[in-house]
C-alpha cells in the first residue's frame, strides 16, 4: 500500500497527459492494423523481442546475439515490410479535419442530386444484373488509378453510368471513379485485396473494392452480375444485401464524422453474416 502512495505522490500532471497520450496512439495504430497482415507480422515481432530476453536470462549467449542482431536490423525490415500500414496511417492524419474540408462544404446543394443519380444507376442495374463497380473518391487523391483508365470528366448521371456497365461495351470492364458530381474515369483497374480470410464467394468486382478501400479512404459500390445485389466496401470492411434506400442513405451520410459511417459499415456487416437480406 506504501508502494502506491508513494508512485501516486510523484506522479504529475504532465505524466497523466503523457500516458493518455500515448495510449490513444496505440489504440489508433491497433485500430489501422486490426484484421490486417501486420496484425500477425506485429505478433511475431513481439515473440522476438520476448525470446531475445528469455534467452538473456537463461545465458543462451549464440540464440541471444542472433536474436538481438534480428531486432537492431529489425527497424529497416519493419518500415519495408510494414509500407502499405505506414502509408495508410500517414493518410489518416493527413485525412484528419485539422487539414481538410468535408465534402459537403465544398459540395452543397448538388450532394443530393449526385446521390439521387448514383442510386438511381446502381438501381437499375441490379434489376438487370448488370455487373458494375463505382469507386467514390474522397479526401485520398486516386489519380494513379484514374490514369489506368479512360478519362470522362462528366457529370454524373444515371443514364451515363448505366451506359458505361452495359457488357460489351469498351468502358464495362473495370471501376469507375467519381469525384464529387463528377466522373473522372471509367474501365480503371484497382488493386485486389490482400485479406485471406474474406468470403470465398466474393468475386473478382468485391475484391477489388475491398483493395481500393484498404489503401484509401474510398467508398467503393458494387453490384453483383450474379445475384443483383448491391455492396459497399469501406476501410476494408464490406456491407452485402442493401436495398436503394439504404444506399441512399449511407451515400448522403457518407461524409458525416466517423463514428456515423462506421456504425453503418458494422450493422450491415452483422446482418450480412447472419444471412439477413
Amino acid at each position: 500500500m506504501q508502494f502506491f502512495k508513494s508512485l501516486f505522490s510523484n506522479l504529475r500532471i504532465a505524466d497523466i497527459i503523457d500516458i493518455i497520450i500515448v495510449a490513444a496512439v496505440f489504440y489508433k495504430l491497433f485500430k489501422l492494423i486490426r484484421e490486417t497482415r501486420a496484425e500477425q507480422l506485429t505478433k511475431g515481432i513481439f515473440a522476438l523481442f520476448i525470446f531475445a530476453k528469455v534467452s538473456g536470462l537463461l545465458k543462451l549467449y549464440t540464440i541471444n546475439w542472433i536474436l538481438e542482431n534480428a531486432m537492431t536490423v529489425g527497424v529497416i525490415a519493419i518500415l519495408i515490410v510494414f509500407q502499405p500500414e505506414l502509408r495508410r496511417g500517414l493518410e489518416y492524419i493527413g485525412r484528419s479535419r485539422f487539414f481538410t474540408k468535408s465534402f459537403l462544404e465544398i459540395k452543397g446543394e448538388s450532394l443530393s442530386r449526385t446521390v439521387d443519380e448514383i442510386v438511381e444507376a446502381c438501381a437499375s442495374l441490379s434489376r438487370q444484373k448488370i455487373g458494375a463497380l463505382i469507386v467514390l473518391e474522397r479526401q485520398t487523391g486516386l489519380n494513379e488509378v484514374v490514369e489506368t483508365g479512360t478519362k470522362i470528366n462528366g457529370q454524373v448521371s444515371s443514364n451515363l453510368l448505366i451506359n458505361i456497365f452495359i457488357p460489351n461495351t469498351p468502358l464495362h470492364d473495370g471501376a469507375v471513379i467519381i469525384k464529387e458530381d463528377m466522373i473522372k474515369a471509367a474501365a480503371c483497374f484497382l488493386p485486389l485485396t490482400e485479406n485471406m480470410n474474406i468470403n470465398k464467394e466474393l468475386g473478382t468486382r468485391h475484391r477489388a473494392a475491398l483493395g481500393i478501400s484498404e489503401r484509401s479512404d474510398s467508398l467503393s459500390i458494387i453490384v453483383s452480375e450474379e445475384t443483383g445485389a448491391i455492396s459497399i466496401a469501406e476501410n476494408g470492411a464490406i456491407a452485402r444485401h442493401l436495398d436503394s434506400q439504404t444506399l441512399k442513405q449511407i451515400l448522403t451520410d457518407m461524409y458525416k464524422p466517423k463514428d456515423s459511417q462506421e456504425a453503418f459499415i458494422i450493422k450491415w456487416r452483422r446482418k450480412d453474416e447472419q444471412g439477413e437480406e
